[in-house]
């Protein structure tokens, strides 16, 4: 395999996040990395005039997260390599995106591992980290 030259490293704000972009850092240490912090939307407001928390509130945290997780990672040297992106949208469909419209060679991401039950998997869906297998035209890592 052909050391990339960009790799992608979704947050969602979920643990164990953080061994997904050691990882990246670690396998791949020639490689600019993109700290992508999906922001899922919430839908609908709740009531005329009212909906849970602003658009803008959401990404603000999402990036102020992922900076968090970069700080708790990277020591500030390495830093210069990462670059911290925000998305809004569905993981399943706004990193696979992400991934094609900025070349994007590699993605590493953390995932859940098979411990979850059947009745959950047919009720929440598909995992985050399959679809994004199934829709990223590049190579895929996904830690357990």
């Amino acid at each position: 395999m052909i050391d990339p030259d960009r790799v992608l490293v979704p947050t969602l704000g979920r643990p164990r996040e953080d061994e997904a972009l050691t990882y990246a850092l670690e396998t791949f240490p020639d490689a600019e990395v993109v700290l992508l912090a999906v922001v899922t939307p919430l839908g609908a407001p709740l009531s005329e005039g009212g909906v849970l928390e602003r658009s803008e509130e959401r990404t603000a945290q999402a990036r102020a997260s992922a900076i968090d997780l970069l700080e708790s990672v990277v020591e500030p040297t390495a830093t210069a390599r990462v670059r911290v992106e925000t998305a809004d949208g569905r993981p399943g469909n706004v990193i696979p995106q992400y991934a094609s419209e900025a070349s994007v060679d590699h993605v590493v991401m953390y995932g859940h591992g098979t411990e979850t039950s059947g009745f959950v998997r047919r009720f929440l869906g598909r995992g985050i980290a399959a679809t994004v297998v199934e829709r990223t035209a590049h190579p895929v890592t996904v830690l357990d």
